[in-house]
């Protein structure tokens, strides 16, 4: 279990283990100001707004002092896998990034921040914090137009992935179902489970990986909703609700847990989400039902 002796300060969660991972626009919004925080960064910080394609909605307006990431640069086609480590190490490093640097994660889609947020803790940063509730949470002024361009790190501080344990490969994935000890758990809605929809335009198979077990997702039709495990506006659910609707699904924290969806991104915040509860042997299989399904017509 993390060491996490102290009891919370006021503005973060109770329920969590991990609870300075999680923080309130409110804490965020003092930290920006440079007013003295709980739970602050030990060292330098990072803010980065997460997204697809949203570049000029970031230049519009965005959160001051954040930079913008693409998802694009974190993963490759055709299947949107992750990108090869070293690119992964040149992506953190070319903005600042190092093992011990504090980068809080946002975005218009909370998944697009978990996706980002799930690679930096593969890699090996060991301080990731997301914003309860994204963008859509934030009540204080903005920004507009480009961030400018971050101060390069010289080196990454340690061997990457520094935790490999996070992602798990085809293969490993395959060996999931089955075993007592272990799960293979689809983050997708009900009827892309049951195989009445694949969920996405450009994913022709529908079905399910054998064995998987359905771990819940959002709203039908919408491959960004997560909104079994969200409140209404977009923070998470208190943590003993997603432990009592995976517990109904036979999902355990003493499991050996891999999280997939379609392309990893619902998958990634279910797997944040586990970490801040600390359920300690989860992971994300990244391929996901795109990998498995076009593999699976191949053979």
């Amino acid at each position: 279990m993390t060491d996490y002796p102290d009891i919370p300060p006021a503005g973060f969660r109770r329920d969590l283990v991990r609870w300075r991972q999680l923080v309130a626009p409110c804490w965020l919004a003092r930290l920006i100001a440079g007013e003295a925080v709980a739970a602050a960064p030990a060292r330098a910080w990072r803010l980065l707004e997460v997204g697809c394609g949203g570049l000029a909605a970031f230049e519009r307006a965005h959160i001051p002092q954040a930079g913008y990431l693409d998802t694009g640069a974190l993963e490759l086609p055709p299947l949107f896998n992750k990108v090869a480590d070293d690119c992964l190490r040149d992506l953190l490093l070319a903005r600042g990034i190092r093992h011990d640097t504090t980068v809080i994660l946002y975005g218009r889609s909370s998944v697009a921040a978990a996706r980002a947020a799930h690679m930096m803790l593969y890699a090996g940063v060991a301080d990731v914090r997301l914003l309860d509730g994204g963008f859509q949470a934030w009540r204080g002024a903005t920004a507009s137009g480009p961030a400018p361009p971050p101060c390069a790190a010289a080196d990454f501080g340690v061997a990457l992935p520094a935790c490999p344990q996070f992602m798990t490969g085809r293969d490993d994935a395959a060996c999931l179902p089955g075993r007592a000890d272990a799960a293979l758990v689809s983050i997708r809605t009900r009827s892309e489970f049951t195989g009445l929809t694949s969920g996405y335009s450009y994913i022709e198979a529908c079905g399910e990986i054998p064995g998987a077990l359905w771990g819940h997702a959002g709203r039908e039709g919408d491959v960004n909703s997560m909104s079994e495990f969200q409140h209404a506006d977009g923070r998470m659910l208190p943590a003993a609700d997603i432990a009592a609707m995976w517990r109904a699904e036979g999902i355990h924290p003493g499991q050996q847990l891999a999280f997939y969806c379609g392309t990893g991104w619902r998958a990634s915040l279910a797997f944040f989400y586990a970490w801040l509860m600390d359920w300690e042997r989860i992971s994300v299989y990244d391929g996901g039902w795109y990998e498995w399904s076009r593999e699976l017509a191949t053979v």
